[in-house]
């Protein structure tokens, strides 16, 4: 899988232009508070529409500015972890981990239930309400609900901001599980370069370059040869 974009946007005063290709791994946009970090992964996932540009996922084209083309953003195929966990507070762990599959075609890539709660060790939550949850708990969560969702591509904005020290410390393995085990190509952000050093330490392949806008951008390889 790979994932090219190119596009600019303007947000009042601030304009983002950008253009970076990533291929199948872990690849972390990093950068200062504003710099569009967040913008970047809205306008990938289709939440924000760019005045000019294209992105594509692998062969296929989902924004097009030329050619008009625009796929909605729930046809994209892609899972997305936000800053904020936006559980379902009045449904169950279990009813908030399937809620994606109802705005998805069955795929044969997806994975059941038992192996995504098993992967982010939530099996034994499922019966519970999301009030009930610690911090880091309701974010394998939602990480959980994004992977069920059979993504092609995984996009986590700060993941892990919400939470405190310990929890970050307790999650960070989970992470690091989800493309190791599963294969899905990440995307992820973050300000924090102590995180970053630790997501990134036995990496395989390192790459680095920066944008006008002062995002940086760097990927590593799955540990797959």
């Amino acid at each position: 899988m790979s994932l090219k974009v190119s596009f600019r946007h303007k947000i009042g005063e601030f304009t983002l232009d950008a253009s970076f290709e990533v291929s199948s791994g872990f690849t972390v946009l990093t950068g200062m508070s504003g710099s569009g970090k967040t913008t970047t992964l809205n306008i990938i996932s289709g939440l924000i529409t760019p005045e000019y540009g294209k992105i594509a996922i692998s062969d296929h084209i989902v924004f097009d500015s030329e050619r008009r083309i625009n796929q909605l953003s729930h046809k994209r195929n892609i899972g997305y972890v936000f800053q904020e966990n936006r559980l379902f507070p009045h449904l169950s762990v279990a009813r908030n981990l399937t809620y994606g599959r109802w705005f998805r075609r069955p795929s044969s890539k997806e994975r059941t239930l038992q192996e995504v709660t098993e992967l982010l060790d939530i099996s034994h939550l499922l019966k519970r309400k999301p009030d009930t949850l610690s911090g880091g708990e309701k974010q394998r969560v939602a990480i959980g609900r994004a992977l069920l969702s059979a993504p092609q591509l995984l996009l986590m904005d700060e993941p892990l901001s919400a939470i405190d020290q310990k929890r970050r410390q307790e999650i960070i393995p989970f992470i690091e599980a989800i493309y190791k085990e599963t294969g899905i190509p990440v995307l992820y952000t973050t300000h924090n370069i102590a995180e970053v050093a630790h997501l990134m330490t036995d990496h395989i392949q390192l790459e680095y370059s920066s944008d006008r806008n002062g995002v940086r951008f760097m990927s590593r390889g799955n540990g797959q040869k």
